[in-house]
């Protein structure tokens, strides 16, 4: 296979599809602040589960993965650059908001695809 962005896009939109376990330590919703120039990324608790659905810790109710809820975050994590959040998140940070090496590999690559985005002035979507 040859190394094109096509042929890696497809590498990583097959895997994109595997399955993978909640942290129960919470989740983050990663968006760009374009006009500050930052990485921003809103933590939400959350409790999983018998049957390992992400549920609001205060109402109960399971935390759909697709579409609008309404929830508080718990803090806002901002940088200017993927190591600069990660720094923030990982070593400053205690206790530690992601308690799955996972989903710290995930956070990690959505920072630098942020990144790249903020700088290229291209979208950025979290995957």
């Amino acid at each position: 296979m040859d190394l094109t962005a096509e042929n890696l896009a497809a590498i990583d939109d097959k895997l994109s599809g595997r399955h993978i376990d909640l942290d129960p330590a919470g989740y983050f919703i990663i968006y760009l602040d374009r006009e500050a120039g930052l990485i921003s990324a809103k933590h939400f608790t959350n409790v999983i589960d018998e049957q390992g659905l992400a549920v609001d810790p205060e109402t109960g109710k399971v935390i759909p993965a697709r579409g609008k809820v309404q929830r508080t975050h718990t803090t806002v994590f901002t940088g200017r650059t993927a190591k600069e959040l990660c720094i923030k998140i990982f070593e400053e940070t205690q206790p530690c908001p992601v308690s799955l090496f996972d989903h710290a590999a995930y956070l990690g690559r959505e920072f630098v695809r942020a990144e790249v985005a903020l700088v290229t002035g291209q979208e950025y979507v979290q995957d």
